[in-house]
């Protein structure tokens, strides 16, 4: 049978319409071998296998709707338990003239009554399922024989769930927070975080760029209040429990104590397998350590959460340069089974400057300048500095230049502030406390006087059409040279990768310098070496880092057990799940009313510019109560037929 073509779909807005043109955005494979013959879910249903059994599918959904119904609404749990139990006895054989009639009436009931998504979207395909499948039904109903079971995979999930790289229980625990249980919201977090409080105040936030609520009012703010199930932690003085199983005999060697490693070791941990991870600083934490400045994440929480991954399991040698100090050769001669590579991307990117490379005193990379306060050091002395760039980066430099007495900030960059991608809070943030931003400007040669920097000649720009990031070219404008004036530099455009030092001879690595791993297993071409975080992808985001370590995690540990790694069933449907698109920004809400979020609670710029405590404090209870209560609980159950 041809799988490219449909059957039958209702899925969006297609009704009963196959045909090539119509398949083009449905999954038509499930992992390398098999094919997707039909699937259930929040937007319908969609079939290309004709031989697959309709009457049995559709019992499997309703059991898995029924499971997921929490019970707030009377009607869809009493109602998706019935009709769940209709549809086995008609499997079963033994069903009944009405079903039918009393299916469609229940799921139209659900329908009708329902507040979260898994009453408003659940009956969906089962009505579909009916309405074009009614022949199945009733054959089924009059021949009273048991179908046979068929093959399946579900998946729930939600768009917050599914933007968010760790695919973090966001509901789950927000209703947690709302009933006020607030160590079993951390509990859900920990699952698949072992950050939380860290996460918590500086993540990017992708879940709530799908947050269905935003299409009503504001997203909810999922950060916060993941930061506030943290904080309630140590408010309140709770000892965490971890739930580890039996110790297994296999050592795991990690390269690099940032979120990459530090998830990989949490993750193994939790599994029974110690770990070792080797760190060249002398403290732990990677970039969140010593990218992400004191204001934004307090070092006594970053080490509170480390010393839990090490409860689980970890030991941190600090001081120790994998590549020079040790190889990956001799950690396989000691023993250890499997490593797992979380070095990041710990040097800067060359700005293309005249001058750069002139050896200016005063002048320093972003991330150098950043280590170097982190550690307690001030990185260059001066009065007025230069930072050049537009990411987060930047924005932790010109912030905490002010931190550290410079009077005169200066941020530069090549584009517009519409094209900056440091987060719209630290942008917001840094005008609040002065910083001066020169957009549509591009340096190019840097000025000196008697070897130490003294100013900044650049170029004035205009926009273009866009480049292959999707955002408008910067075109210089001939004859606009002017400079500005500064006693310090810090360039922070980017930085790179530099993980074939550490590699063995013959692992797989990109003309960028990145290691080369399997998009789902992580395991690179040694067998034996798995990675994961920016030494894989390049300089991305923390969240991204930590699902990296806790996705190699379950695949080291499959490799160990079995010898072999190989992706799963729930991988191939997390995939499915992803290509069909689980959030609609063009979806059309009804109105649920105008209600904001609560603002977290802040020091007043003319203060924090004088230190580097923590900017934010986080949400009250109350308010905690209140942004939970927001939540719109947008589960969507997906069922494959394989």
């Amino acid at each position: 049978m041809n799988m490219e073509n449909l059957v039958f779909s209702t899925w969006g807005n297609w009704k009963d319409s196959p045909g090539p043109a119509q398949t083009d955005d449905l999954p038509a494979q499930f992992g390398q071998e098999r094919f997707l013959r039909a699937f259930m879910g929040w937007d319908g249903m969609f079939v290309r296998d004709a031989s697959v059994n309709i009457v049995d599918m559709t019992r499997e959904y309703a059991a898995q709707a029924a499971n997921q119904s929490c019970g707030h609404c009377s009607p869809c749990r009493e109602c998706t338990y019935r009709i769940k139990e209709i549809l086995e006895r008609i499997c079963e054989g033994q069903g009944a003239e009405g079903d039918l009639d009393m299916l469609e009436y229940m799921a139209r009931y659900v329908m009708d009554s329902s507040y979260c998504d898994i009453g408003l979207t659940s009956p969906r395909p089962i009505l579909d399922a009916i309405e074009h499948g009614r022949a199945d039904f009733l054959r089924a109903i009059q021949e009273k024989k048991p179908i046979p079971r068929g093959n399946y995979v579900a998946k729930v999930t939600a768009p917050c769930t599914n933007a968010c790289p760790s695919h973090l229980d966001i509901p789950g625990y927000v209703e947690k927070i709302h009933l006020g249980r607030w160590d079993e919201a951390l509990e859900i977090i920990r699952r698949d975080c072992c950050l939380p409080g860290t996460i918590g105040r500086v993540c990017v936030r992708p879940c709530e760029f799908n947050c269905r609520r935003g299409l009503m009012d504001e997203p909810i703010a999922i950060k916060a209040l993941k930061r506030f199930a943290a904080d309630q932690e140590l408010t309140r003085g709770v000892e965490p429990c971890f739930l580890t199983t039996e110790t297994k005999e296999d050592k795991v060697a990690i390269i690099g104590a940032g979120p990459a490693g530090l998830a990989c070791a949490y993750h193994l941990g939790l599994r029974g397998y110690k770990t070792t991870i080797f760190e060249a600083l002398p403290e732990p934490g990677g970039m969140a350590k010593t990218g992400i400045p004191d204001y934004r994440l307090p070092p006594d929480l970053l080490n509170y959460e480390v010393s839990l991954v090490e409860k689980v399991g970890a030991e941190i040698r600090y001081g120790v340069n994998v590549g020079k100090d040790i190889t990956l050769e001799d950690l396989t001669k000691d023993g250890y089974k499997a490593i797992f590579v979380g070095v990041g991307a710990p040097e800067a990117s060359a700005m293309r400057c005249e001058g750069e490379d002139a050896g200016y005193e005063r002048f320093m990379t972003g991330i150098d300048f950043l280590r170097e306060i982190a550690f307690g050091r001030r990185p260059i002395e001066g009065k007025k500095i230069a930072v050049i760039g537009g990411g987060n980066v930047a924005m932790d430099c010109v912030r905490s230049a002010l931190r550290i007495g410079f009077d005169d900030v200066n941020l530069i960059y090549r584009r517009t502030e519409a094209e900056m991608p440091a987060d719209p809070v630290e942008i917001e943030e840094a005008k609040e406390e002065g910083i001066k931003f020169n957009f549509l400007v591009q340096p190019i040669k840097i000025l000196a006087e008697n070897g130490k920097v003294s100013g900044l000649e650049c170029l004035k720009m205009e926009l273009g059409e866009p480049d292959e990031s999707g955002r408008r070219r910067p075109i210089p404008i001939e004859g606009s040279n002017f400079v500005i004036e500064c006693d310090a530099m810090v360039p922070a455009i980017g930085q790179v990768v530099v993980v074939d030092r550490v590699l063995p001879e013959g692992t797989e690595i990109t003309r960028w310098k990145t290691l080369v791993v399997d998009e789902i297993t992580f395991q690179s071409s040694q067998p034996n070496v798995f990675g994961g975080g920016d030494c894989i992808t390049g300089p991305a985001t923390l969240i991204g880092a930590l699902a990296a370590g806790k996705n190699a995690a379950r695949f080291i540990a499959r490799y160990l057990e079995t010898g072999e790694c190989k992706p799963e069933d729930a991988d191939w449907m997390e995939k499915a799940i992803s290509d069909l698109g689980v959030y609609d920004k063009e979806e059309t809400m009804p109105f649920a009313g105008q209600t904001r979020r609560p603002r977290q609670a802040a020091l007043d710029p003319s203060v924090r510019i004088k230190n580097f405590e923590e900017v934010e404090s986080g949400f009250s209870q109350a308010d905690a109560f209140k942004e939970a209560s927001r939540c719109l609980r947008c589960y969507r159950i997906g069922l494959a037929a394989v």
